[in-house]
């Protein structure tokens, strides 16, 4: 874990220069938007949520999804100090990981105080890859669905690479998305894992079009099978962002789960490499 005070020398250094996040990709095309799954700079949240999400509004982002972390769901902070928190940055609190336990009414309380617009599990809740076991999980996520409707939340799920193995002939990933609900079940498309998993974004986009209104925009080291900063892995990132529409993403987060130096670094790296497409 880097410790507090070379973080903060190295995020000053990496920030000086007025690093922002660009807001024109092409004339007439923006995307300024952008959000970052709190994830990728776990280590420091834990250590210090308030100052890390100062550096993480001073480069640019304005959309926050948090995780599960050991101090709870929004980094040792309450849900209302969590909303504050971000207001106060210019950043909105969007959306955030979590598990389907014994605490999730809990959990949905949290989330309705702290303001935010979706929930978004984590994690398979049964581990089975089975066709028979991801229909349970879909009724699962339908039931789930209807109690944050109820709190006026959204609830959705973020897939990681595993969910795309087949079982007789059937991608399992294929069997969530026909048999939830779409007004119930809104879907976190991890792009990354998407490509490990065997598969192509687009292929979705078109088979289920709107059904994605979450990203992650993550770029992965297909030999690694592990995230690298964009342009260095596997995926086409222009070609994602120029398709966006068709997915009906409204808040594309970006996470990184490795990283060559620091995460501040490689969010710098990322979003220079983001103004430099052209779409």
């Amino acid at each position: 874990m880097t410790n507090r005070r070379k973080f903060v020398i190295q995020s000053g250094t990496l920030l000086a220069g007025s690093m922002i996040l660009p807001s024109c990709m092409n004339a007439g095309e923006k995307l300024d938007n952008l959000g970052i799954q709190l994830y990728t700079f776990r280590d420091q949240m834990a250590e210090d949520a308030k100052g890390t999400l100062k550096l993480i509004a001073d480069l640019g982002f304005k959309q926050i999804e948090s995780a599960r972390s050991d101090k709870g769901h929004y980094y040792g902070l309450t849900p209302t100090e969590m909303k504050s928190a971000c207001g106060e940055l210019g950043m909105t609190l969007r959306s955030g990981h979590v598990h389907i336990d014994d605490n999730w009414q809990q959990t949905l309380d949290e989330a309705a105080a702290s303001g935010q617009e979706y929930v978004i599990c984590s994690t398979m809740p049964s581990k089975e890859q089975s066709v028979d076991n991801y229909k349970k999980v879909a009724n699962i996520f339908n039931q789930a669905g209807e109690d944050c409707k109820k709190m006026n939340l959204k609830f959705g799920y973020h897939n990681h690479a595993y969910e795309f193995e087949s079982e007789n002939g059937q991608v399992l990933y294929d069997v969530l998305m026909d048999n939830t609900n779409a007004n119930l079940v809104h879907m976190e498309l991890d792009l990354g894992w998407v490509i490990v998993g065997g598969k192509n974004p687009l292929d979705y986009f078109e088979k289920y079009p709107g059904r994605f209104p979450c990203w992650h925009l993550k770029d992965m080291d297909m030999a690694k099978k592990e995230s690298t900063e964009f342009g260095k892995g596997g995926l086409d990132i222009a070609t994602m962002l120029k398709n966006r529409a068709s997915s009906g993403v409204k808040y594309i987060f970006v996470e990184q789960e490795e990283y060559q130096n620091n995460p501040a670094a490689s969010m710098k790296y990322n979003m220079d490499y983001l103004s430099n497409i052209k779409l």
